[in-house]
């Protein structure tokens, strides 16, 4: 078994070398073996009360990217260079209100969750939306909550790719009205049920960006 200790130095080393890529070099392409990899971990990652409230979008269609490229203006310099382009959907109040079919179907057959425990469970959930969170204010609480969710996803993904040596770049240079729209008239948001959350691009960098700086590690911790 690898030692521990290198193996965080190399975890480390990772961060520090990643960045948000500006620049990628439209020659080199991710394998589908490595991409597939940084989806599959963006799949296994956590959700609130195991939910799932995403879908990630992979967008091959040059025809569509470049429709991305004109509406999004922080997709503007990353398509059509980067190697793969995702966009991370959220799910809307239509699947993740407590007594969506969604959650019926997601805990029945995907969890294989015991009647005699769904319906605890979904209690659980009802009374997280209605007093503990409160939820279930109009539209905007449930899809705001899920897009919370899309980047834990979102993070997992791009760190699997740091480790292997693939850059990337989270997205949030665009018009959500616009771009959900967009979706809407591809067919890819099902009537409603997702809205977009956020975009990341992957690929490999043209130049190396400036040494990392963050904040000193005793400011961002505190031992309480």
């Amino acid at each position: 078994m690898q030692n521990k200790e290198q193996r965080k130095q190399e975890i480390l080393a990772a961060h520090l070398d990643r960045h948000a890529t500006k620049e990628f070099d439209p020659e080199k392409k991710v394998s589908d073996d490595d991409f597939r990899f940084i989806m599959e971990v963006g799949r296994l990652s956590p959700s609130s009360f195991g939910f799932e409230p995403w879908r990630f979008l992979v967008i091959q269609s040059e025809e569509l990217r470049q429709k991305i490229k004109d509406a999004a203006w922080g997709a503007y310099g990353k398509l059509p260079d980067a190697s793969h382009f995702v966009i991370l959907l959220a799910r809307t109040k239509k699947d993740t209100r407590y007594d969506a079919d969604y959650l019926q179907q997601h805990f029945k057959e995907v969890k294989h969750m015991p009647d005699e425990h769904l319906q605890k469970y979904l209690s659980r959930i009802e009374e997280f939306q209605k007093e503990d969170f409160n939820l279930l204010d109009g539209d905007r609480p449930l899809y705001d909550w899920a897009g919370k969710q899309t980047y834990l996803a979102l993070g997992n993904m791009m760190t699997a790719a740091a480790e292997i040596g693939v850059d990337s770049c989270p997205i949030e240079g665009f018009h959500i009205e616009k771009m959900n729209k967009l979706l809407e008239e591809e067919g890819l948001l099902e009537d409603g049920r997702f809205s977009i959350s956020v975009m990341v691009a992957f690929g490999f960098r043209v130049k190396d960006p400036a040494e990392k700086t963050r904040r000193p590690f005793e400011d961002i911790v505190k031992f309480v």
